[in-house]
């Protein structure tokens, strides 16, 4: 049965009941299919190896100083945007995406440059330990196809959306009628879905309210639910989006009402940021089965506001990670995990009683959270039997890397023993991709790259 991997040492993960559990000793396999085939102990080896099949041999042995996590989850990244990330943080959201964001994907018509960018991006979030991905593309149709192609041919597990936008003001020429959203939206999904990519689905994409027309997000919500597809969109990022909004819909009592009119807020849905949400917004997201993504260097850059995560996990809304790159300047979850806690203890600042994130909690949402906001929990984020194996290797003491072990034990830090007090610092602020030295994605080992093969 296992004949693709089978690994012995450390390996953390999340579960439903703890944000952290830390499995030394461990035996894990892998079948032909990618899929965790078991988790045992080291001294159950001759045992698992008489059922499964395999020769003791055949195992590979970690080191002290690495372990094997779940691959992290992006549940928010705009692919085009990537070509300018880390510059024009200078306006705040509105401003910015009518100054940078929206003339620069209006280039994405043009698939040659579509094809650098999401290859650039596609591979540097694969890099940066990032299995799964949930990407806004363009309006653009065959560009969004493309991406979708790019994410499969490297091996990245996508939600991959072409985005739909019937309004825009101010670059008019980035934008499609009413009816071309729609049928476009129809022939994108069409035509990824005919492509049967193992681990690469559409999403409905309209961007947010202040970009579509009622009627689109009424058909929008339909197609999404005739055909049982994702949804993603942005939510309460900013002050003067959320204004904008009801003045839109005067209909709706709150911006969640609106999305929630016209079907789109559904178990199988994520929005952005949510900074604003209120209780009662919160409940409805709870009692529909959507989800949020947390966009924290996002969030800061563009100075949009904070989510108080503390407040959502408390309402049992289902919350994961996003870098929400080009308003994020990083395209690293391990980005997001910091900027996550710096935001959370701004608040502790502000209000001295608030439940400080730890990092513990912090990893759990980058991990099985962020699979759990993309309803991919039966496939992905943690190493139970029967998912696929979607994992980091992860060496703390890689050659030339950003760690430098000083001593055989550190402290105790929360739940973290000294022997694992490098998990720790890799997580908190030193470690970076140097660390991350293989990735696999559904058993496929997709770090070190494997360059496509051409066409």
């Amino acid at each position: 049965l296992c004949k693709v991997h089978k690994r012995h040492g450390t390996f953390m993960h999340s579960t439903q009941q703890a944000p952290l559990q830390i499995l030394e000793d461990a035996l894990l396999g892998v079948d032909k299919d990618g899929k965790i085939a078991f988790i045992g102990k080291g001294g159950e080896l001759n045992k698992l190896s008489q059922d499964f099949g395999f020769s003791p041999s055949e195992v590979t042995q970690l080191t002290k100083d690495e372990f094997f996590m779940p691959g992290m989850v992006d549940t928010h990244i705009h692919a085009p945007q990537y070509s300018y990330a880390g510059t024009a943080l200078d306006l705040p959201l509105l401003q910015w995406l009518d100054t940078y964001t929206f003339p620069v994907e209006s280039r994405f018509r043009d698939l040659e440059f579509a094809k650098k960018v999401y290859t650039q991006v596609v591979k540097r979030t694969l890099r940066n330990g990032t299995t799964t991905a949930c990407y806004f593309a363009t309006i653009h149709t065959d560009a969004s196809l493309l991406l979708g192609k790019i994410a499969n041919d490297f091996g990245q597990r996508a939600l991959v959306g072409k985005v739909c936008m019937d309004m825009n003001n101010s670059v008019q020429h980035y934008k499609e009628t009413t009816q071309d959203s729609q049928d476009e939206t129809r022939r994108f999904i069409t035509e990824l879905l005919k492509k049967k990519y193992p681990l690469v689905k559409p999403v409905v994409t309209p961007r947010f309210v202040l970009s579509c027309t009622g009627p689109l997000l009424g058909e929008l919500g339909a197609i999404a639910r005739d055909n049982n597809l994702h949804i993603q969109s942005h939510i309460s990022e900013n002050a003067q989006e959320v204004k904008i909004a009801k003045e839109m819909f005067p209909e709706s009592e709150t911006y969640t009402d609106i999305y929630h009119k016209f079907n789109l807020l559904t178990d199988k849905t994520v929005m952005a940021h949510g900074c604003y949400l209120s209780d009662d917004e919160l409940n409805l997201f709870k009692e529909t089965g959507a989800s949020l993504s947390h966009c924290p260097n996002s969030n800061i850059s563009l100075c949009s506001g904070v989510l108080n995560v503390r407040n959502v996990l408390k309402h049992k809304v289902k919350l994961g990670l996003g870098t929400d790159v080009a308003g994020g300047y990083s395209a690293s979850m391990l980005d997001a995990v910091r900027r996550a806690r710096d935001t959370s203890k701004f608040i502790t600042i502000q209000t001295p009683e608030h439940e400080t994130l730890t990092f513990e909690e912090v990893f759990r949402l980058a991990t099985l959270g962020g699979s759990q906001a993309l309803s991919l929990d039966e496939q992905t984020g943690n190493f139970e039997v029967g998912k696929d194996f979607d994992a980091l290797r992860v060496n703390v003491a890689a050659p030339e890397g950003p760690i430098d072990i000083s001593q055989e034990e550190g402290p105790k830090v929360g739940s973290v023993s000294p022997n694992h007090v490098c998990w720790f610092v890799f997580f908190s602020v030193t470690g970076d991709d140097r660390n991350i030295v293989e990735v696999y994605v559904a058993g496929r080992k997709v770090i070190p790259f494997t360059e496509p093969t051409a066409e």
